[in-house]
This record gives C-alpha cells, structure tokens and sequence, in this order.
C-alpha cells in the first residue's frame, strides 16, 4: 500500500512540474496551432480537417477495385467458325478468389489480435460451362447467356497471434470452398439475332 501511495504521488508531482514548466516556458505550440488551424479554415472557406484512418480510404479503393474488374457483366461480340472458342476460357484470379473468401483477418489490433493466412494453395475446378439460347436482355441486345460457375478450394494455414498481455500463437489447416461466377454476355449475329 505503501508503494502505491507513493508512486501516486511521484506521479502527481511529476505532472504538475510537467505543466508548470510549460505553462512558464513561453511556448505557444497548441494555441499558436490552432489559431492557424481556425484561420485556415476561414480563408480556404473549408470545414475543419479532420484526421481519417488509412482503413476507411482502403476500404474505399478496394470497393471500386471489386467494382471495376469483377461487378460487371461483359458483352462480347460473337466470333463465327468452326474453330469459335465456346468453353469458359478465365478461371478465377488468386485476387478474386482471396476477395470472396470470407474476410476473418480483418479488423484486429497489431500486436494483440492478429490473424493471418499462410502457406496459401488454390484448386479451381469448373463445373457449368453452358450457353443459353439468344434472347433479348435489356441495355445489351440480342444476346446469349455464357454461363461459367467455378468451385474454388483453398487449402491454408491460419495463423492467429497475440504479443501482449499473454503472448501465443496457434496454427490451424483450415479449408474454404468459394463458389465463383463469371457468366457474360455473348452477342447474337446472324438471321437468328436479329442482328443487321
């Protein structure tokens, strides 16, 4: 009890010469910070700057990257012959596939929750690989349906991680199975299509 006392009061005296030694010094860092921070604000006629996180923007950037390359359906001119390639031809990216798994390593605090993947291994298999007949989709045309449906398993080794207050690490073989679609639109030509 004794030490606690006096630690306490160690403590106390310690921030009182603390605030006295700046209050004294002439130094005017924060009213002199925030006056230029008010003045700004007014000259610029913006609202006050407000420190964000670098998980927000990310969040955001990752958002029009899913956007850009996986949320849209592409339209294809039909290619005519014997030789035309009518089977699905791009199977999944590790980024796509890592993108829909479901996002258990997010979130946490470095140093005191951390999960991670390790020693990651993918199998994609196709399983439909069908074209439909052509019809009429709004916004495209006269089109056919291509429709290309992946099983994608992912063999890795989760991780999770704690530094402090107790620090342990735990390794886990874990497995997930996404399941991917890359269906897209091929135009219809020809009498059939109604195509000129």
């Amino acid at each position: 009890m004794k030490s606690l006392h006096g630690t306490w009061t160690r403590t106390t005296l310690l921030l009182g010469l603390a605030l006295m030694a700046c209050g004294s010094s002439g130094c005017k860092l924060v009213g002199a910070g925030f006056n230029t921070w008010v003045g700004a604000m007014h000259f610029w006629a913006l609202p006050p700057l407000i420190p964000i996180s670098p998980y927000f923007s990310q969040l955001i950037e990752d958002t029009y990257w899913e956007e850009e390359r996986y949320g849209k359906v592409p339209i294809l001119d039909p290619v005519e012959g014997e030789n035309a390639p009518l089977f699905c031809m791009d199977s999944p990216s590790p980024d796509e596939i890592i993108r829909a798994m479901p996002d258990d390593t997010a979130g946490g605090v470095p140093f005191l929750a951390e999960t991670s993947r390790n020693n990651v291994r993918m199998v994609v298999e196709p399983i439909v690989d069908s074209i439909g007949e052509c019809r009429f989709y709004p916004m495209a045309g006269p089109c056919r349906l291509h429709k290309c449906h992946y099983k994608c398993t992912v063999y890795y080794e989760k991780v999770l991680r704690s530094d402090w207050p107790i620090p342990f690490s735990h390794s886990d073989q874990s497995i997930e199975v996404v399941y991917i679609d890359h269906d897209h639109l091929i135009r219809c030509s020809g009498p059939e299509g109604g195509a000129y």
